[in-house]
């Protein structure tokens, strides 16, 4: 008799659990970010001018054309043009330091940078832990003014502007270093563009 009565406690126990864990946590952690954090509940996608998403704030993407600042490298192949689909993908290349293909990638990407006269700066040339990192130091991005205001015909003081607009504090003001989100600052740089467009 005990026995069976052991068995509907557990029963029970877990099935109380289940209801918690599986339902009521996670609809309570929905409602709760929907209510209070929707932009970043939906993973803060940005809109460009005709409300199309252009991508996250919170997920870094590859800039190749010289009119925008370059994101740090990523070790995963990030989704490219608007109609790629996500990948969804993060991590690192778990290369160890005295890998030749890590060593050889590094050294070449530094070669790149130092013919652009773009100094070599750690989150220009070394790919982050997760891959996906939105944000450059300002430093880095100091580094790309020169090359974006030549490509974009306007003065390096517009760029700086927009980039100090767009620069990221320390988070709480005391934890990391600033950083810059590259696809806010790119879409900002191209609706002036768009502003600056005689009608």
């Amino acid at each position: 008799m005990s026995f069976i009565r052991e068995i509907t406690r557990a029963i029970r126990i877990t099935l109380l659990l289940w209801l918690v864990t599986a339902i009521i946590y996670p609809l309570a952690v929905l409602v709760i970010g929907q209510g209070l954090f929707p932009f970043q509940a939906d993973g803060s996608i940005m809109q460009n001018i005709d409300a199309q998403p252009i991508g996250s704030a919170l997920i870094g993407q590859v800039f190749i054309s010289e009119k925008y600042f370059h994101s740090r490298p990523s070790a995963v192949r990030y989704s490219q043009g608007r109609k790629a689909k996500p990948t969804g993908i993060s991590g690192a290349s778990n290369l160890a330091p005295s890998n030749p293909e890590l060593i050889n990638r590094i050294i070449e990407q530094a070669n790149k940078l130092q013919e652009e006269n773009i100094q070599p700066l750690a989150d220009l040339i070394y790919t982050s832990g997760s891959g996906l990192d939105p944000h450059i130091s300002v430093k880095a991005a100091q580094q790309q003014v020169e090359r974006v205001a030549r490509a974009r015909d306007v003065k390096e003081d517009e760029i700086l502007r927009l980039m100090n607009k767009y620069t990221d504090g320390r988070f709480l003001g005391i934890f990391g270093e600033p950083g810059v989100n590259v696809l806010r600052l790119n879409y900002a740089l191209d609706l002036q563009d768009i502003n600056r467009q005689p009608s």
